[in-house]
């Protein structure tokens, strides 16, 4: 259900979701409470039943944590990238680890990369 409400909406919805979770995201541990998920669907008028809610935590806190990690949760949405994002992504990291050490320090991302 939360996927084809956010399938309505598109982008815009998920984009604007980061954002807002990055922003209430205080001590950037990157997890959300299931408080703050239910303040986001009110925010972003993506409203479910009560049930529907609860049974959505439970298969997104799998861990029984009582929190859920963000980038889980985007996956959860989404799914696995199609081939063609995926190869993208990988000529880009190419690029981005032109020492081909098979990580990229931020020092190398800002050689190329601006935000202009």
């Amino acid at each position: 259900i939360f996927r084809e409400t956010l399938s309505e909406r598109g982008v815009r919805v998920m984009t604007g979701l980061g954002k807002y979770f990055r922003q209430i995201d205080k001590n950037r541990n990157g997890f959300l409470s299931q408080a703050a998920l239910k303040e986001a669907q009110r925010v972003f008028h993506l409203e479910m039943p009560k049930g529907d809610f609860e049974s959505l935590w439970l298969i997104l806190d799998d861990s029984k944590s009582d929190k859920v990690d963000y980038g889980e949760f985007t996956h959860a949405v989404f799914g696995e990238m199609n081939e063609y994002r995926k190869a993208f992504v990988r000529k880009a990291y190419m690029k981005l680890d032109f020492n081909k050490t098979g990580s990229v320090p931020v020092v190398d991302v800002i050689k190329c990369y601006c935000a202009k």
